[in-house]
């Protein structure tokens, strides 16, 4: 395809991939967001982010995971060779359930489909479990796994170097605007307004335009009032612990985890360099009228986690609190991502909808907007493709939002 001028709204996981995808395959692309830059409420900015294969029975995903991963291990090497320091580290991950596996499970399904893909799976007793994971109350958890494949992601540090090689690619990186206005340019959309710190316009002409701004997306530009994406904002808390002695909580004798997910939405990670311990709850959550809602946990949420931790994982029940917060997800109606030309503004591109589980798959999410964008009729990675057209179903999540830990 020609090379074509491209505007990326929005500088989180979604954008920054697109943009520098975009940008090596021959477009020219200014990358657009408020700021700063990795914002620090956008969701894809935090300390972790889990990388799994760990899908239930869903193969589309556990597929795409399958050429995500190998790429994580690939920048491991690149940040390693440019003397950084690795941004993902494979700890695993270890999926305990209260419930003897079974088909229809999270629990089960991941492990029956994970198995018979050739993924090397380590099965717990509870006594193995008590051996190797001392931090968990004996009994409490009766079955589960470990996958040494996969791990956690340094979230906010990730899109920081996403952001960075898309400038040195040579995409325009513009921090200090926001969207605010489409322009039109023979009935497409043929660029917009943004509008800096100061309150000024700035007009930047463009072929296409991606939407990519989260949590955002919806409220930032009018001409979507109508016809908005199908999104949904839900605040789900997290806590970050400080334990006395996190050498206990640290992989591998704490890898990153799912406790029984899909009953209880609790997950969590090992110690971080600083000693905080992370722990998170992937359910329904609290749906939120706007994305600049406050971001502080309520007491109630954290008096949630430490009745769930005083029975699951005592040793860090009443660990100092070093900070609660909520981490916003832009859910789908049914837990997949939208990826697509907005039906009614055509130019217009959208990708969103992270639904809580798409940053693992950061090492292939450019490929997936720009194969969409220039209409691949032969992107390998149409099966996920087919997933994220637009949509307007209304509702509750769907359970593919629901189907494990936060990515």
């Amino acid at each position: 395809m020609v090379g074509m001028r491209i505007a990326v709204a929005g500088a989180g996981v979604f954008g920054a991939a697109a943009a520098l995808e975009l940008r090596r395959r021959g477009h020219a692309v200014v990358l657009l967001d408020p700021g700063p830059l990795p914002r620090p409420e956008a969701a894809s900015t935090d300390a972790s982010k889990m990388v799994r294969l760990d899908y239930g029975a869903d193969a589309t995903y556990v597929a795409l995971m399958e050429l995500a991963l190998p790429r994580w291990r690939t920048w491991n090497e690149a940040w390693r060779r440019a003397g950084r320091p690795a941004l993902f580290h494979e700890d695993g991950l270890l999926v305990l359930s209260r419930e003897p596996l079974a088909p229809g499970t999270f629990e089960g399904d991941s492990h029956a489909l994970l198995t018979a893909r050739g993924h090397a799976l380590q099965r717990l007793s509870p006594a193995l479990l008590a051996a190797r994971h001392p931090a968990f109350a004996a009994g409490r958890f009766v079955d589960g796994y470990f996958n040494p494949q996969g791990g956690w992601a340094e979230s906010g540090a990730v899109v920081a170097w996403l952001v960075e090689a898309a400038r040195a690619a040579g995409v325009d990186v513009r921090a200090g605007l926001a969207a605010s206005s489409l322009r039109r340019r023979g009935g497409r959309v043929g660029g917009l307004l943004a509008r800096d710190w100061q309150g000024r316009l700035h007009e930047l002409a463009a072929d296409r335009v991606v939407l990519a701004a989260g949590a955002w997306s919806a409220a930032g530009l009018p001409e979507l009032g109508e016809d908005p994406p199908p999104l949904r904002l839900v605040a789900q808390p997290l806590l970050y612990l400080r334990p006395a002695q996190p050498e206990r909580f640290a992989a591998p004798a704490l890898p990153p985890f799912t406790a029984d997910i899909a009953r209880t939405g609790y997950y969590g990670f090992p110690a971080l360099a600083d000693g905080r311990v992370k722990i998170g709850n992937h359910g329904a959550g609290e749906a939120v009228p706007h994305a600049d809602v406050p971001r502080i946990a309520p007491p109630a949420a954290v008096q949630r986690f430490r009745d769930f931790l005083g029975v699951h994982l005592p040793a860090l029940a009443d660990a100092p609190l070093a900070e609660a917060r909520l981490c916003l997800y832009t859910d789908t109606p049914d837990g997949h991502f939208v990826i697509d030309e907005h039906p009614r503004l055509p130019g217009l591109w959208i990708a969103t909808g992270g639904s809580g589980h798409v940053f693992k798959f950061a090492p292939v999410l450019g490929e997936l907007v720009a194969d969409a964008l220039e209409r691949r009729g032969d992107s390998p990675h149409a099966a996920a493709l087919a997933r994220c057209r637009w949509r307007t179903a209304a509702g509750a999540c769907g359970d593919a939002a629901r189907a494990g830990p936060v990515a």
